[in-house]
């Protein structure tokens, strides 16, 4: 199994996408809180600039499309592993046509694509958590147990464990990878009852990091030439106690990112990006 471990977290491109002025009024949401646009768009820019200028990975950025409201939420369109890419068929129907630029970009990105052409399948890329051994899939309200199964086909070299999503939206609304084995968990019952699933599903003994707040368990993990163990986490003013918990990664270079509005729509760090490691043409 190690071998399938030694490129956990290894990027060299991110696919992101810009804001549309809709997302604030017309984005799906669970709250009813006001987003102000100009800060979600300058907390995106942040973001991709971490991504592209602090990191160096080559960023594809896509336009915005006001008849979307919810495209910068990239992550839900496509789940890409290795050099194989899946495109999604997200469980909100006003989201479906997010896919079609990302399959062309992925294309382009000279990916293995794999349509999900189900009608009765759904599935959200914020459901998919990718250990780097096997895949978790939150069975929610954007995901059922038929696009879990149309993942697993794409993906037949790795395990697929089916996780219910009881509270929140995805399935990484509460959990992400802080890193090799290591598993990022909030610390609400629903999130802590999924973890245990996990574990019981899961051959391997994972570490975890748990944080007060679910949203907060929400990082991104890479592990980059000249750079490391790299973490994208919430920051102090957002959710001060889960800020200190990261600060335990002695190993890591923690980048605190804001996420204040988006969160507003239901946006998360990991939401914002598709992560891709293209190897080099030989």
């Amino acid at each position: 199994m190690a071998g399938l471990m030694a490129g956990f977290g290894h990027y060299t491109h991110a696919v992101v996408r810009g804001i549309p002025a809709s997302l604030a009024k017309e984005a799906l949401r669970s709250s009813q809180a006001e987003v102000d646009l100009a800060k979600a768009q300058r907390e995106h820019e942040a973001y991709v600039e971490v991504l592209g200028t602090r990191l160096g990975l080559e960023v594809v950025e896509l336009p915005a499309d006001e008849s979307l409201p919810d495209c910068v939420f990239v992550e839900d369109a496509a789940v890409v592993c290795g050099d194989t890419a899946l495109i999604t068929r997200p469980g909100a129907e006003s989201r479906r046509r997010e896919t079609e630029l990302m399959k062309g970009a992925l294309k382009d990105l000279n990916l293995n694509i794999v349509e999900m052409a189900d009608e009765n399948a759904t599935l959200d890329g914020g459901d998919v958590l990718f250990t780097g051994r096997e895949f978790f899939v939150g069975l929610s309200k954007r995901t059922n147990q038929r696009g879990a199964e149309i993942l697993a086909d794409a993906f037949k070299d790795y395990a697929v464990s089916t996780v219910p999503v009881l509270e929140g939206l995805h399935l990484k609304s509460f959990c992400s990878m802080g890193g090799p084995g290591l598993i990022v968990i909030g610390s609400s019952e629903p999130a802590q009852k999924a973890l245990k699933i996990m574990q019981q599903m899961s051959d391997h003994r994972y570490d975890k990091l748990t944080v007060p707040d679910d949203l907060a368990a929400n990082c991104v993990y890479m592990n980059l030439p000249n750079k490391g163990h790299v973490l994208l986490h919430c920051t102090a003013e957002e959710f001060p106690e889960s800020a200190t918990v990261f600060e335990k990664l002695k190993d890591h270079m923690l980048i605190p990112v804001s996420n204040m509005e988006k969160v507003k729509v239901d946006g998360a760090l990991t939401c914002c990006s598709v992560l891709i490691n293209k190897k080099a043409n030989i």
